[in-house]
């Protein structure tokens, strides 16, 4: 079973401009939790470190309470990121929130040594999450002006942020030592998903016809037999 967590975000194409005009206000108290949490998240990740490299096992508390922390903050940002007007929850249960990262239980038994070198592995990801970073912020900064102006979210910018946000968020989890394989570049198991049924932005579900009634078997009164009608 992968240890890889999955990024998912409900796209809905109409938006309130009153909320977007707002956002960077609105998401002031969450930064403030997000500080917080983060600083108590460090000391958790750094005994987390010890403990895997000796025993080869992520003490479950620990795990949890970072894991909270990089569900929190995947819904905080894709609120920030304009991925979703919903404000979020001032906790790590966000399974049913628009902008959301599930991540797996933790594995029976972690590599020490992948654990061991975590920091020197991890070069790539940070360049590359470096660099998706800026995507999303581009996406977000575009997708601020359009809806503000005509209060619908562009689905090609909402793809482009959730490109970018999705390896930001995946690659904290390698980071903070949930996972320990290197994020596909892309979430092929996630991504913007349709809004739920009723939401803005569904397409009608298409009609559905009953299907053909299936031929009828020929009476006695043909004067067919059973046998092979090819060989009269």
């Amino acid at each position: 079973m992968t240890d890889q967590p999955v990024f998912e975000a409900e796209y809905v194409e109409k938006r309130s401009r009153l909320t977007t005009f707002f956002r960077g206000i609105l998401a002031i108290p969450h930064f403030i939790v997000l500080y917080v949490w983060g600083i108590l998240a460090f000391f958790a990740i750094v005994f987390a470190w010890f403990a895997i490299v000796i025993t080869g096992h992520y003490p479950p508390a620990l795990y949890s309470f970072v894991a909270g922390l990089q569900r929190y903050s995947t819904a905080v940002y894709g609120y920030v990121a304009l991925l979703t007007d919903e404000y979020p929850p001032f906790s790590g249960d966000t399974d049913n929130y628009p902008a959301r990262l599930k991540i797996p239980p933790p594995k029976a038994e972690y590599n020490r040594l992948k654990t061991l070198f975590r920091i020197i592995l991890a070069i790539p990801v940070l360049i590359i999450a470096y660099a998706m970073q800026i995507v999303w912020e581009v996406g977000a900064f575009l997708a601020w002006f359009v809806i503000v102006v005509m209060g619908k979210q562009p689905k090609g910018l909402q793809d482009m942020i959730v490109l970018g946000l999705s390896y930001q968020q995946r690659s904290y989890a390698y980071l903070t030592l949930l996972t320990e394989d290197w994020p596909p570049f892309t979430d092929p198991d996630g991504g913007s998903l349709a809004s739920p049924v009723g939401g803005a932005g569904l397409p009608p579900a298409p009609a559905t016809t009953a299907p053909p009634a299936a031929p009828e078997a020929p009476s006695a009164s043909t004067g067919i037999s059973g046998g092979d009608p090819l060989n009269g």
